[in-house]
This record gives C-alpha cells, sequence and structure tokens, in this order.
C-alpha cells in the first residue's frame, strides 16, 4: 500500500475519534453528562463501548502472544469473559447496579459503593485505589499499542508512544463519558471486522482449520525442557494439573481476570448510562458476539502462530521472538498481505484508544468526583476541571511507566490490576447489590483487607512480581517468603478475594445494620435481598 494512501487512512481514523470526541463534548452540559453519559446511551453503543474497553490490545496483542506459549488453554478465559463477563454482567449485576444507581444519583463506581453503604471513606479508598493502582494496567495497554506502530511503521518506540497518548487525552479530557462511548462504538466495530479478517486469513493460509489444529497438536514433541518440567505438555492440551504453570494458565490468566471484570470500574459504570434493562438485555447478544471475535480470535491466532513460525522459520514462536508482546506483531507483519496489516494496525488502534480512553477517564473521575468532591464538599464546574487533570496526570502517569517497564508484561500487568479489583471491590460490591445485611464497617474491612492480602503477596509471596521487585529480597534475603509449592505461582486473587468476602460477611453480622429507610432507599424498585 502507497505510504500516502497509508497516511491518508490514519488521518480520517484520527479525524473521525476526534470529531467524534467533540460531539461528546458538544452534548456534555453537566456533570452527569460527562461522568454517565447522560443516562440515556444506546444499548449498541453501550454494549460496544463496554466491550471495546473491556478487549484492549492487552488482550489482542499481550494475550495473544500469551497464547503462542501456553496454547489453546487460554480459551477458557474467553468462556469466562462471556459468561462471566457478558451474561452475569449484563443480566445480574447490571441490571442492579442501573437501577440502585440511579436510585443513590451515583456517578462513578466508587460513588455508588460509597453511597450504598453511607460512607466517604469507602469512596475516597476506592477512589485512591483505582487512581493509584490502574496506571500498570494503563501503561500496558499503551506499549500494546506502541508496540504495533514500531513494528509496522519502523518509527521510533517512544514517540509511537507518546503521540498515541496526546490524541487520546484530546478526546477524553474535553469529551467526557459521552464522548469515549461514541469513540468506542466506532472503535469496536473496527475491532470486530479486523479480528474477523485475521482468523480468515490464519487458517487460509495453515490449510484449514482441521489441518491448523492438528498441526499444533502433532507439536507437542517441540515444548521446550524448562516449559515441560513447568508441566507444559502441548499447544492443545491443559498443563500437567497442579504443576506450576497449570497454576499459571488457571489461577492467574483464567480466573484471574475471568473474575476480576465483575469489578472493574470502567465497567460498571457503564451500567449506569441506559435507562432501562432493555437496554442491558439488548446488550448481551452484542456483547457476546464482540467477545468471542476478540479473546477467541486473539487466542486460537496466538496459539496457532507457532505452526506457521514452524512451517517458515523452523522454530516455535517464542524461540522466534522471546518477548511475548511482540510475538502478534512479528507474526502479522511476516504472514499477512500488506493491506492487512494496515487495517489491522487500525484494529490495534482502535483496541488501544477505547481502553485507553475508558481507564483514564475513569481515573480522572476517581480525583475529581471521589476525591475532591468527596473531600471538599465542594460540586459543579470545579470537580470537572479537576477530573481533566486528573485525566492528564493519569496519561503522564501511564506515558512514563510505558517507557521503563520490562518486555513480557503486557498480559501479566492486566491481570494484576483484574484481580487487585476482584479482591478489593467484588465482595463489597456484590453484597452491596444483593444482601440488605451488608455494612459499612463490612464492606470497609473487606476492602482494606482484600487490598493488603494482596499488595502483601505480589510483593513477598507471588514469585511473577516478588523477584522483579526485589523487596522480598532485601527484606527476606530470598526471593519469595514461602518457597513450598504451589504458594509462590498461586494467585493472589485466590487468597485474597475469599478473605475480603469473609471479612465483609463476618463484620457485617456483628455490626449493626444499616437504617432501613436508607435501604429502602437504595434497594427501591429492586427485589428485597
Amino acid at each position: 500500500m502507497d505510504l500516502m494512501i497509508l497516511n491518508l487512512v490514519i488521518l480520517v481514523y484520527l479525524l473521525a475519534t476526534l470529531y467524534l470526541g467533540y460531539r461528546g463534548w458538544k452534548a456534555t452540559k453537566d456533570s452527569e453528562g460527562y461522568m454517565v453519559a447522560g443516562r440515556k446511551t444506546h444499548p449498541y453503543i453501550m454494549a460496544m463501548s463496554y466491550g471495546a474497553t473491556f478487549i484492549s490490545t492487552s488482550a489482542i496483542v499481550g494475550f495473544g502472544g500469551t497464547a503462542a506459549k501456553f496454547g489453546m488453554g487460554l480459551l477458557w478465559l474467553t468462556f469466562l469473559n462471556i459468561f462471566v463477563g457478558i451474561f452475569i454482567a449484563f443480566v445480574i449485576y447490571g441490571k442492579a447496579t442501573r437501577k440502585m444507581g440511579h436510585n443513590l444519583n451515583a456517578m462513578t463506581f466508587p460513588e455508588l459503593l460509597g453511597r450504598r453503604f453511607e460512607s466517604r471513606f469507602i469512596q475516597v479508598a476506592s477512589g485512591l485505589v483505582i487512581f493509584l493502582g490502574m496506571p500498570l494496567y494503563a501503561s500496558v495497554v499503551l506499549i500494546g499499542a506502541a508496540r504495533f506502530l514500531e513494528t509496522t511503521l519502523a518509527i521510533n518506540f517512544d514517540l509511537a508512544l507518546l503521540v498515541y497518548s496526546v490524541i487520546i487525552a484530546a478526546y477524553v479530557i474535553w469529551g467526557g463519558l459521552r464522548g469515549v462511548m461514541y469513540t468506542d462504538a466506532m472503535q469496536g466495530t473496527i475491532m470486530f471486522l479486523g479480528m474477523a479478517v485475521l482468523l480468515f486469513e490464519t487458517y487460509s493460509r495453515l490449510g484449514g482449520v482441521t489441518l491448523a489444529h492438528q498441526a499444533l497438536t502433532n507439536m507437542a514433541p517441540l515444548v521446550p525442557a524448562d516449559l515441560a518440567a513447568m508441566g507444559h505438555t502441548g499447544w492443545t492440551s491443559m498443563p500437567v494439573l497442579g504443576s506450576p504453570w497449570w497454576w499459571t494458565l488457571v489461577s492467574t490468566i483464567v480466573l484471574g481476570v475471568g473474575i476480576g471484570v465483575l469489578a472493574m470500574p470502567q465497567l460498571v459504570v457503564r451500567f449506569m448510562t441506559v435507562k432501562s434493562n432493555r437496554e442491558l438485555n439488548r446488550g448481551v447478544l452484542v456483547g457476546g458476539i464482540f467477545i468471542l471475535m476478540m479473546t477467541g480470535v486473539a487466542f486460537a491466532v496466538g496459539a496457532l502462530s507457532n505452526v506457521f513460525f514452524l512451517n517458515t522459520r523452523g522454530m516455535i514462536a517464542t524461540a522466534v521472538e522471546s518477548n511475548v508482546d511482540s510475538i502478534i506483531p512479528v507474526y502479522i507483519n511476516a504472514t499477512m498481505p500488506e493491506w492487512f496489516i494496515y487495517v489491522f494496525m487500525l484494529t490495534l488502534l482502535a483496541a488501544a484508544m477505547s481502553t485507553s480512553s475508558s481507564q483514564f477517564h475513569t481515573q480522572g473521575t476517581a480525583i475529581g468526583r471521589d476525591i475532591y468532591e468527596t473531600l471538599t464538599g465542594q460540586k459543579g464546574g470545579r470537580s470537572i476541571l479537576l477530573t481533566r487533570i486528573g485525566v492528564s496526570t493519569a496519561v503522564i502517569m501511564a506515558v512514563i511507566l510505558g517507557y521503563y517497564l520490562p518486555g513480557n508484561v503486557i498480559a501479566r500487568g492486566t491481570a494484576v490490576f483484574f484481580g487487585l479489583c476482584a479482591a478489593a471491590f467484588l465482595p463489597m460490591y456484590t453484597l452491596g447489590l444483593f444482601w440488605r445485611r451488608t455494612t459499612r464497617a463490612g464492606a470497609s474491612a473487606g476492602l482494606i483487607g482484600g487490598t493488603l492480602v494482596t499488595v502483601f503477596m505480589y510483593l513477598f509471596v507471588h514469585k511473577a512480581e516478588s523477584a522483579p521487585l526485589g523487596i522480598a529480597k532485601m527484606v527476606l534475603g530470598r526471593d519469595v517468603l514461602i518457597t513450598q509449592m504451589p504458594w509462590p505461582v498461586v494467585d493472589p486473587m485466590l487468597i485474597a478475594l475469599p478473605i475480603s468476602l469473609v471479612l465483609t460477611v463476618l463484620v457485617s453480622l456483628i455490626t449493626r445494620p444499616p437504617p432501613e429507610r436508607h435501604l429502602d432507599l437504595c434497594f427501591r424498585g429492586m427485589k428485597k435481598g
């Protein structure tokens, strides 16, 4: 494709993105418009925005590359993404969240929690967890987009990261959530079409579905010895039950991300942007098909890239590219026609922009709405100004991290934030929606306990983080506190989430129930629980 045509395509895409951000700005008149898009979002826009926010370059590039290492076992994550992240999220959590959010006039996820439990502490603390915990997740999404731009356009990684971030900041700062959701819908549509073509092109080049999967199965003897010793049995089979490889795949990648999605702040807030349950019901089909095409294709193509690299270079994908974050970009550039490389570049740009914009908007509202307004009591224009400053700060933090984070970090960084949200928020969010007896003290105990246990596990127990961070080594003289298997490879969420749940329930049972008048307001129009 001629370079001038390529530049024109990118220019049109960016202009369309900025125009939709401008539309969002024009339609945003107050805090409700900036925070929850006026609560009248079309179901297609809501579902596509939810899906496009959920699926980013971390799923396509990071987890796609991880699938080249772990194999088709990652498709269990696709199943959880659809069943938990779409069906349960929309039908069960979404309806209750929408109704309670409307009853309490909540505009952010921390505000929903804070008003449910009549607690400024919960709202501020939740905002801090989001603002301080999300930069890692935001930065790995930026890295995924910048890596593909670096590979495809042969431009400097640092420059790609900077330019990309500035464009996102422009429409998020001014357009608010409405602008974010408008652009999400467009970007989600581009993502869907790009992944559909990728799936077709991959199977075409590998001789069809049956031959491609049989070839991948036949590659089992090529599993590297170090991975085989950890339990890797091949790219179309699950690892040895209970092995380190099994624990990493199941606890960290599949369960960590598959369950954590229920408590992701930037996703929960989308349930409060629609006016009735009908929009949520209609969004289930759109969202389910979208997630299937995004994660299912990315994971399958990532695993099948091993067949391509074996046929063309005589080695598996991780031998060709040791940085798994680069496997999908290298595979696309090596096997696909030139026209599709540029189409896929737009797909990844759309995936990254849709997720990044929502991350930055969520961090900005955490500062402006959940921390500043809650602590000062001042509302209105100054709050939106602080939110915009918060967005700018979030962008800067993510860019700085993007320059310094090591390779092979995209999937890991995503799982860390999903696990943190699950442990810190999911028990009090779930019980707050469905159990009237949940108290302020119980919710606070679960929030504090889940957060502290998660941080402790990452610093001292889970080897994937504790070893490179070095704090355990400095304090204890070794990489992890507990060396006995399987603890160094058990994901922190599997420990922190149950502790958070037990703390929330037990403390709620031994403390005074919330006032009935407040509960009646929270659960107005909802079934009692």
